[in-house]
């Protein structure tokens, strides 16, 4: 490759996106940076609201660990907007970032969690009986989320005193039926990973998140709440309705270097999704056998792209 003059470029340069919290990347993460080295590839982790970063400079900006944005989230939008050759094309990080894209997905037919939303406007009248799950549609890491048993009046009140904090900060609460199989079977996450041959996503492991929801919104340390991942084998229905959603992103999910499809069986067993997640999702490599080094080769295959192609 060359740049213009014919002068020869250097090794593609790649910039694996974290926050000031993790400025040295995730520990999932971090086996990336030697791994693209062998790959002829110069990466690094970089802050995303360091204002001393070039990032022009950079072949490829690969979202990975910003956990911080949802405090943020104009702020981290209006950078992306700004930021030449980012992995993942800014209007789907937009549309990503708030979970009432669930909306437009139950819209086309994806089975998905019920849902209420309410927004800060709204008076919201909780229902008499039953566990449900509040949280923000603004979110990450599990924060600011709770689980609650609404015939039980103390955590009734907890639960209407959450949706009233979430709202008096002009946010969109989420309310949902706790989902009994998270006790048992739990959360499935199937990553899927684009493949250096063709580009497209192709499915490449899947994990098994525990419960984590033990009982009413408490304060947590750090950017998320403790994860209990084990690796898992998805059913056949998990995989075909972890591509029908896919299928449904706007404008297709062919531009994605990653994504992980969230489902929870529902009341008559079938899965049903939880999240979509391709802005910034944990991918789990140490769950998935040769996960990080196909990872590797996606991302050097599409910096090499990214390097023909011109910055927009």
């Amino acid at each position: 490759m060359t740049e213009e003059g014919g002068a020869t470029r250097g090794a593609p340069r790649v910039a694996l996106v974290t926050c000031a919290d993790l400025p040295e990347l995730d520990p999932d993460d971090r086996p990336l940076v030697a791994l693209l080295a062998q790959h002829g590839v110069d990466a690094q982790a970089v802050v995303w609201d360091d204002p001393t970063v070039d990032w022009a400079g950079f072949d490829l900006v690969v979202l990975r660990s910003p956990w911080d944005y949802p405090d943020r989230r104009a702020e981290f939008l209006a950078w992306a907007e700004q930021v030449p050759r980012l992995s993942h094309p800014a209007h789907l990080l937009s549309w990503n970032t708030d979970k009432r894209y669930l909306v437009e997905l139950d819209m086309v037919g994806v089975p998905v969690v019920p849902t209420t939303w309410v927004e800060p406007e709204d008076r919201w009248q909780p229902p008499e009986t039953g566990q449900w799950v509040i949280k923000p549609a603004v979110g990450a890491g599990s924060r600011d989320a709770g689980r609650y048993q609404l015939s039980v009046p103390e955590q009734r009140a907890a639960a209407v005193a959450h949706v009233t904090r979430l709202q008096a900060a002009g946010r969109v609460a989420m309310v949902q039926p706790y989902l009994a199989a998270v006790d048992g079977y739990g959360e499935s996450g199937l990553v899927f990973l684009a493949s250096p041959r063709h580009g497209r996503l192709a499915y490449s492991h899947a994990i098994r998140k525990g419960p984590m929801l033990a009982g009413p919104d408490a304060p947590v340390a750090g950017l998320y709440r403790p994860e209990q991942i084990t690796p898992r084998q998805p059913t056949a229905a998990e995989l075909a309705v972890a591509r029908r959603v896919l299928a449904a992103v706007p404008g297709g999910a062919e531009a994605l270097l990653y994504a992980r499809v969230d489902l929870i069986p529902g009341a008559d067993g079938r899965p049903v999704l939880v999240e979509l997640e391709i802005t910034e999702p944990s991918l789990f490599f140490r769950h998935g056998v040769g996960a990080v080094e196909r990872f590797a080769v996606a991302i050097a295959a599409r910096a090499r792209a990214m390097t023909e192609a011109p910055a927009r």
